[in-house]
């Protein structure tokens, strides 16, 4: 008598069923990684968003510190935006 037949319908059940036990548990995995998805969509969108208007900004002080050194005395010893140090250096670290 063969009982491979048996064995494997029996398996066959066993996995279908622990399948359909899985389906909740799935479901509810699928619901919060789409929902991870659309909060990093807006993440994204907003990163954008900001992103332009910090580096707008970030031009608007460069454009503002040329102008200043221009003003300054003793700016013609700086080049290309570079900032000369004349007094002593400070560590950061407290004596």
């Amino acid at each position: 008598m063969d009982l491979a037949l048996p064995r494997r319908l029996s398996r066959f059940a066993r996995t279908t069923f622990k399948a359909v036990q899985s389906l909740p548990r799935l479901t509810t995995v699928l619901t919060e990684l789409r929902d991870a998805v659309k909060q990093l969509e807006r993440l994204a969108t907003f990163a954008a968003e900001e992103l332009t208007e910090v580096v707008y900004q970030l031009e608007r002080v460069r454009e503002q510190l040329a102008e200043i050194e221009r003003r300054m005395p003793g700016a013609a010893g700086s080049r290309n935006g570079e900032v000369t140090r004349t007094g002593p250096r400070r560590s950061a670290s407290p004596e």
